[in-house]
């Protein structure tokens, strides 16, 4: 399959040539795009390349792309995608980088993308929040911090959010990839 370069792709990062959008998008003549346009057009190009990606490693795969927030998320579902994964979701973590990575290609711009993989994150995601809920109420009882065991961003960054949401304050601690959460009691 071979790719067509377009004006936009041969320019500087962050540079656009005048009157022209992103891609083949192109922007209404004098407006910027809207963050959530922006974040959709993320999710497209992270879609073309996961979809490329799938067709070579001959795996079948549906992607759903959605916007979450403050990035856009996409999902590859599919029968047997467990290598995709990786052990404790490795595989998975290094496919989001190399799709963070075309986005960035394609837009210039540092992307903030999540993706999962036959809901291994949703999943993980479901099992940090209980335990941030046990650990919190283990603090609030003791009223000493408690440590957690070295975690990914994304699972570190899904325990400071369950904490802050219970009302107490987190904070990371050591060096990659060795980096915990330690939850603090109210002072």
């Amino acid at each position: 399959m071979t790719e067509e370069i377009t004006e936009t792709e041969v320019l500087e990062p962050g540079a656009e040539a005048a009157g022209e959008g992103h891609g083949d998008r192109p922007e209404p003549e004098g407006e910027r795009l809207t963050r959530l346009e922006r974040l959709e057009r993320e999710g497209d190009i992270a879609a073309d390349y996961l979809e490329e990606l799938l067709d070579i490693a001959d795996l079948d795969g549906d992607l759903d792309m959605d916007v979450e927030g403050d990035r856009a998320a996409v999902s590859i579902v599919g029968a047997d995608l467990q290598q995709l994964v990786g052990d404790d979701g490795q595989v998975l973590d290094a496919l989001q980088e190399l799709t963070r990575l075309a986005v960035y290609r394609e837009t210039g711009e540092r992307s903030r993308l999540m993706l999962d993989i036959s809901g291994f994150r949703a999943e993980r995601r479901s099992e940090l929040e209980r335990l941030a809920d046990e650990v919190v109420a283990q603090v609030k009882e003791s009223g000493e911090p408690a440590s957690l065991s070295p975690m990914s961003p994304f699972e570190r960054k899904v325990v400071h959010d369950a904490v802050a949401a219970a009302g107490l304050t987190s904070e990371s601690e050591g060096v990659e990839p060795r980096r915990y959460v330690v939850v603090l009691p109210q002072t």
